[in-house]
Parts: C-alpha cells; structure tokens; sequence
C-alpha cells in the first residue's frame, strides 16, 4: 500500500512541477470569467474566494486560487491528522506571490511525503491518523484522497495554463 501511493504522489508531484515551472503572476491572477474563484488583492492583504455552492457556473478558478487550494488541503490534512486540529480556512492565507506559493506547496509536500515513508502498515490501515476529511476511514483512504485531490488541482493549473495561453493569441 505505501509503496503505491508513494508512487501516485510523486507522479502527481512530476506533473506538478511541469504545469508550474516559469508561471507567472499575472498568468496564476488572471482568471477566464470575473465569477470564477480567485485570490483579490485588497488594501491590507489579499482575500480569498470560497464558494457557497460549487457549480459550474461559476467558471474555472484562477491558477493562484488552485494553488491556494492546495495550500489549504494540505495544511488542513496535516494539522487535522497530526496536529491539533484547530485550522479554520480563514487562518490560510495567500502567501503573496506564486513563488512563495511554490515555496509553501514544496515544503507541505516534503512534510507529507516525510509522514507517509515514516507510516507503518498498520498505521495506514488504521483511524488513528484519519480524522480530516474522512473521519472513520483508513489513513491510507486519507492518503488516497490527498493524492487525488493533487491530481486534480494539477490539472486544473495545467487547463488553466491552455486557457490563458489561448485567451492571449
């Protein structure tokens, strides 16, 4: 079990780092349609579009709101399963630039990636670390999930970044 999904993430990690390399800040900004979600730059920081539902009317997320959202998953997975548990996604700010983001996202993958080489069989096939967002299920369901949820986000960035080159021709 470990072994595959150490070798999920890190083809979602491969895949990643392609879709990100040489992104720039007005490509993760800009967004297709204004209802989209997105990071908005306001006078004392920048705030955070969550929706209330999630359809697709509202259109496709901004690149920067998608990396936020990894940002938010991962920090929220770490502190639920192997924290305190007290994150609210208020408290997960966008770090301010796309490089810092890349910054922040590489270090919450080097601390998961670390979690899971340390994990034993049996604490994957256990509750003991599961408790955010799939309480009552195995950690290697949690782990599962996490992997998916990058995979998607990836190609989220990946279809934003063909949104953004053929909206610019």
């Amino acid at each position: 079990m470990k072994e595959n999904i150490l070798f999920q993430i890190d083809m979602c990690w491969q895949l990643y780092l392609y879709h990100t390399e040489n992104l720039k800040e007005t490509e993760a900004l800009w967004t297709f349609s204004p209802m989209g979600l997105q990071i908005r730059r306001q006078d004392d920081g920048w705030s955070i579009d969550w929706p209330e539902i999630e359809s697709y009317e509202i259109g496709p997320s901004s690149i920067a709101w998608i990396m936020w959202h990894i940002i938010y998953w991962w920090r929220t997975t770490l502190d639920y399963n192997f924290g305190d548990g007290t994150l609210k996604k208020e408290d997960i700010t966008w770090p301010g630039s796309v490089e810092k983001a890349k910054e922040e996202i590489k270090t919450l993958h080097d601390k998961w990636v670390e979690k899971l080489i340390n994990m034993s069989d049996a604490e994957y096939q256990s509750q003991q670390y599961a408790k955010w967002p799939l309480e009552g299920r195995s950690f290697a369901d949690t782990a599962l999930w996490l992997n998916g949820e990058l995979m998607k986000n990836v190609a989220e960035i990946g279809y934003g970044r063909f949104l953004y080159a053929a909206c610019k021709k």
